[in-house]
């Protein structure tokens, strides 16, 4: 069912046309269609993505080799011999006396800082950070609210070649330490506090577990008024005002960041970005794919635990100024994010699959008292956007608005399924594979599938964002075993999907045990580790169930004996489990089970759990040493209810 589609007037200005004509006039092949455009970036990376480079005004040396396809996918390179620094393109753009950054909290509190501001900030931060002994290739890293101060942390930083890795301030003290001490990182910046649903929440004594514990630390630095025990950001920054704004440019392949896994089968595995990587990624969604230009007002609901704060912060590639928010994003009310798009005038809105279907539950039509009058654009990721979801967005929220649900993750930082703004879009329907993204759904055997058939979502050609490598994995044995082995010599990603006749594709959930939580993708071995420390527990496996549109987590716990599992320890476990990991780590149900299933060499099989709870077949009962275990799963009266 279509739900909506551009004009022609739309079409011939968009920035897709415009570099279908640029291909046609240079190459002089015929490209008639968006899928002629695909079919031509994916054929040619080197020149697809060097044009990207130009249509995007990248600031640096392009130099001449764009693209080396090299023995396998992990090893193909891009821009070989050109000289680039990320935070040197986010600020190139901006006119000095334009808003670059609208922070707002959650109690109402708002500011702006131009870009004359934003880069003397940055330069302040670049020479702080030199006169501490930073150098290229250090690791800093922040665990903070989605505020200012922390991007302005962030570019300087990578204006002199250091790595950053960021994590939301809900994580719990060993859920920090599990990420940042593997990358011993020399600086953290904190925060004294933060609010969410009406409440506030001290961070001081956690900071002092997290400090304890991470010792190649040289400094802490505290986003506060003021502080007895620590320096404040202000404070740490305020003797190198006015120095100036240098940039080091490094090769393509110099790390900027360190995102993280979710800790599926132990600690998070730490996944290293390219700097270069993930801006001409970047790029090339919001240009091509959501129209972002100069003048734009952009704002994605995220924590800087989540790779969209990555993604948002490179936004600003562009001129755009973007929109920073920190808290819940239905405090006071449940309009919270419709009344922010309304008073920023924001031209593009970004949230969760799971925020959209909330405010669907909740009855809320902005579309009856909200001016959304410059919003083109609603994104929607984190999970699966039902169909129920795409009607809500075009009956309640806005009908002249471009809906893309796209599809992607922290593995590239970017989309692999994204809008197409010169395509219609299908109730329940990603448009297509964004520019570049050799996207396709692989069956069993290794084929494409046929239309309608779900399988594998896979990527066939090699990207500029995908990981250098995995930290502390110095012959790549985590990073291809994450990506590679499922089918030789493509990057198979995890989801399940089918491919439709619109051109469109269709997901349904992940195809791996990675969970999905509220619209965030967390790791079952967070879970466990809290889990598992009850007396009462002898072990735990937890998965996600596909339910009411969206998905929930539950925990399946097997019992010592003499123990049961009442109303009082299933609270404690949850309690435990909001308070050690964060209240995303809660699942929706825990139920006790008589026996997990697990392989020959005793590993818990989650996989096979999921495909039973999910009403899939088994993909590989052979390794099983119980595989009876799984005939308990089958059909729990639990799992029929919410």
């Amino acid at each position: 069912m279509k739900l909506w589609e551009p004009s022609p007037q739309e079409i011939k200005a968009s920035a897709l046309t415009q570099l279908m004509n640029v291909v046609r006039s240079q190459t002089g092949t015929s490209i008639d269609s968006y899928s002629d455009l695909h079919r031509w970036s994916i054929e040619n990376p080197g020149l697809f993505w060097s044009q990207v480079w130009d249509d995007a005004a990248i600031v640096g040396e392009k130099g001449s080799q764009y693209y080396k396809p090299g023995k396998d996918f992990m090893n193909a390179q891009f821009f070989l011999d050109a000289r680039i620094n990320l935070a040197e393109n986010l600020l190139a753009k901006g006119k000095d006396a334009d808003t670059a950054i609208v922070s707002i909290l959650e109690d109402g509190t708002r500011s702006e800082i131009t870009w004359a501001q934003l880069r003397e900030s940055v330069a302040a931060v670049a020479s702080a950070l030199r006169a501490e002994g930073v150098v290229p290739g250090d690791r800093v890293v922040a665990w903070v609210p989605n505020v200012t101060e922390t991007l302005i942390y962030a570019l300087g930083a990578i204006s002199i070649g250091a790595v950053v890795s960021t994590a939301s301030p809900d994580f719990a003290p060993s859920a920090v330490v599990d990420r940042f001490g593997q990358i011993e990182p020399k600086f953290l910046l904190a925060s004294s506090s933060y609010f969410y649903a009406g409440k506030e929440f001290d961070c001081i004594p956690r900071l002092k577990e997290i400090q304890a514990s991470l010792p190649t630390l040289v400094k802490t630095i505290l986003i506060a008024d003021q502080h007895d025990l620590f320096t404040t950001f202000d404070q740490w920054i305020a003797p190198h005002r006015g120095k100036p704004l240098t940039f080091l440019r490094l090769p393509f392949n110099h790390p900027a960041f360190v995102l993280f896994s979710s800790g599926t089968t132990g600690k998070p595995k730490c996944i290293i970005h390219s700097g270069a990587g993930i801006l001409l990624k970047g790029a090339a969604e919001h240009i091509y794919h959501l129209g972002i230009k100069p003048g734009d007002k952009a704002f994605y609901f995220t924590t800087c635990g989540w790779m969209m704060w990555n993604w948002l912060t490179c936004v600003l590639q562009h001129g755009v100024t973007i929109v920073l928010y920190d808290g819940s994003p239905m405090y006071p009310t449940s309009m919270r994010v419709f009344d922010l798009a309304e008073s920023e005038e924001l031209t593009f809105l970004g949230v969760s699959a799971k925020f959209i279907d909330s405010s669907h539950k909740e009855g809320i039509s902005p579309i009856k008292n909200h001016a959304l009058r410059n919003l083109r654009t609603i994104a929607s990721t984190g999970s699966v956007l039902s169909p129920e979801s795409f009607d809500y967005i075009y009956s309640d929220v806005k009908k002249d608005v471009h809906l893309v649900s796209f599809s992607g993750g922290t593995d590239i930082c970017g989309c692999f399924l994204i809008g197409i703004p010169t395509l219609p879009v299908y109730r329940g329907e990603l448009q297509g594979p964004a520019l570049g993204m050799a996207t396709d759904v692989f069956d069993s055997s290794g084929k494409s599938a046929d239309l309608d058939v779900k399988g594998e979502l896979v990527c066939t050609v090699p990207f500029p964002s995908k990981p250098l490598g995995f930290w502390n994995d110095p012959a790549d044995e985590l990073y291809r075993s994450a990506y590679y082995e499922g089918f030789p010599g493509v990057w198979t990603h995890g989801d399940f999907a089918s491919k439709s006749a619109t051109g469109g594709f269709t997901l349904y959930g992940r195809s791996d045990a990675t969970l999905n939580s509220k619209g965030v993708r967390i790791g079952t071995a967070e879970i466990y580790r809290v889990v598992e420390t009850f007396p009462q527990i002898q072990e735990s496996l937890a998965v996600s169930q596909d339910w009411d549109g969206d998905t929930r987590v539950l925990l399946f716990i097997t019992l010592k004996s003499g123990s049961h599992l009442d109303e009082t320890l299933t609270a404690e476990i949850k309690k435990a489990l909001r308070t050690q990991a964060s209240p995303r780590h809660v699942p929706e149900k825990i139920i006790a089970a008589p026996e997990l299933p697990r392989t020959k060499s005793n590993k818990l099989v989650e996989l096979a759990v999921g495909d039973i709870v999910n009403g899939r077949e088994v993909r590989n009962t052979d390794a099983l040493a119980n595989p009876q275990a799984l005939n308990w799963f089958k059909d729990l009266p639990q799992l029929q209810t919410d």
